[in-house]
């Protein structure tokens, strides 16, 4: 199937859905996120009970997005050939103006009944897989009615129960980042460089206090492809063969509108995981980059994979530090909101490994969101800016490389459904060894964007 063909196809799917669940829209969920502007700046869902249950409620909705890239890159690594590759393999793929892959999302929530909630969310088209995939799923309890105790009612009214495959809730920035086409909740058309998600198998608690203190607590399988095969590649930390443990995760935050004016939140997050099959926290995203083609190499970004790269399509323009086996990480993210003006912050320290090192590198991450959204009480207008640094170490380098990023964005929401962005954006590569791709590498340029989100 074509490209176009294909984006059509998707514009049927989501225009029948949206006709046919257009008498059920209206059905609000209890905790629930909006998929639409509203959902901007909401983080994991709160206690607030306004929303009565009176019968089952099924919402059907999705996202669109469609983009067009004006991007350039260049860099100075030696030219280089290697087998079963041909010519030289540090050359860059040529870049045009042009539109971009199309992406879409569809989703699914049903109220089941009081306090609980599901959702199931699936990729009809992304870069990464252009074909149907489904994200993932979970149920969540807000009440637990049906066990018929006055004290767990009680208890309920500060708890939440997550269970199923979902976003691992480690930091807060990936309550902000785009998703396929889920674009809605980002003022920028990229995620981080370092890009934090995974959707794994597990649960999580968390206590909602009324000061607005809460924790979370949880525990996954580690891993976005589960598995019962036992491992068995030697672990060559320990000389034994691999096993796969669980994975922890925690969070602390404090989040309180003072005023109508000012909000404040903090959040420090941790996950753990000692030994996996293969862990994808860095390297998660099931619908890929949206900078396309940018800093590599045509022939290779067909096949294989060099044995030096960290980094190749469907995930130009990020960094995966590859702690595929063993990872110990955790962020620090401030927000804070007066009026129309925003910042958020990331401070991320990560260390791991993959399975054939004996030792943990380190990865650290910094970032900085300045938006201002005008005018008041509307804000359906935006400027923004983004700062985005990672220094990390490399499987086989002897120093550290870094990666830095800056844009500048401006959006426009026509209705809470339909947004409109462009941003300048301006990357560079530092440290690399002349022999790999990225040596003396900066891509930089315009994108444009359009979403809808119902």
């Amino acid at each position: 199937m074509n490209s176009s063909t294909k984006v059509v196809g998707i514009l049927w799917v989501l225009m029948t859905i949206l006709e046919s669940s257009a008498f059920t829209q209206h059905q609000v969920m209890q905790y629930f996120r909006p998929n639409d502007q509203r959902g901007i700046n909401v983080f994991e869902t709160g206690k607030d009970d306004t929303t009565s249950f009176h019968h089952l409620k099924v919402k059907v909705g999705g996202n669109f997005e469609q983009s067009y890239q004006m991007l350039r890159d260049k860099n100075t690594a030696v030219p280089m050939t290697e087998t079963d590759f041909t010519g030289n393999v540090n050359s860059l793929t040529p870049l045009t103006n042009g539109f971009d892959l199309a992406m879409a999302n569809l989703n699914i929530d049903a109220q089941l009944t009081d306090g609980i909630r599901v959702q199931l969310v699936a990729y009809l088209a992304s870069r990464h897989h252009e074909d149907a995939w489904v994200k993932g799923g979970y149920i969540q309890f807000d009440k637990l009615l049906f066990l018929h105790s006055s004290l767990i009612d009680t208890l309920m009214k500060s708890f939440t129960i997550k269970i199923g495959q979902f976003d691992v809730d480690y930091g807060d920035q990936h309550y902000r980042r785009t998703d396929g086409g889920n674009t809605i909740y980002n003022p920028f058309i990229e995620n981080y460089i370092m890009d934090e998600f995974a959707t794994e198998l597990g649960g999580e608690i968390y206590y909602h206090h009324p000061s607005g203190l809460f924790l979370m607590l949880g525990v996954t399988n580690g891993e976005l492809d589960p598995t019962v095969v036992a491992g068995a590649n030697i672990d060559s930390a320990t000389g034994n063969p691999n096993h796969y443990d669980p994975a922890f995760q925690g969070k602390l935050g404090f989040d309180k509108q003072f005023t109508k004016d000012l909000r404040f939140r903090v959040t420090g997050s941790i996950y753990s995981d000692h030994s996996a099959n293969s862990n994808t926290l860095f390297g998660g995203d099931r619908t890929g980059s949206h900078y396309f083609d940018v800093m590599e190499n045509p022939n290779v970004a067909k096949g294989t994979v060099l044995s030096d790269e960290n980094d190749y399509s469907p995930f130009s323009g990020r960094f995966n530090p590859g702690f595929s086996e063993e990872v110990n990480t955790f962020m620090i993210n401030p927000f804070v909101k007066y009026k129309g003006l925003e910042f958020f912050g990331t401070y991320e320290n990560a260390k791991g490994r993959k399975i054939t090192e004996f030792t943990e590198r380190q990865a650290i991450q910094y970032a900085a969101d300045l938006i201002y959204r005008f005018p008041a009480h509307r804000e359906n207008f935006w400027i923004g800016v983004r700062y985005n640094t990672v220094k990390s170490g490399v499987q086989g380098y002897t120093q550290d490389i870094t990666i830095n990023r800056e844009v500048a964005s401006a959006g426009w929401f026509l209705t809470r459904n339909i947004m409109l962005k462009a941003e300048y954006v301006h990357q560079v590569y530092l440290d690399y060894p002349d022999t790999n791709i990225l040596n003396g590498g900066k891509f930089y340029g315009t994108m444009l964007e359009a979403s809808i989100a119902f």
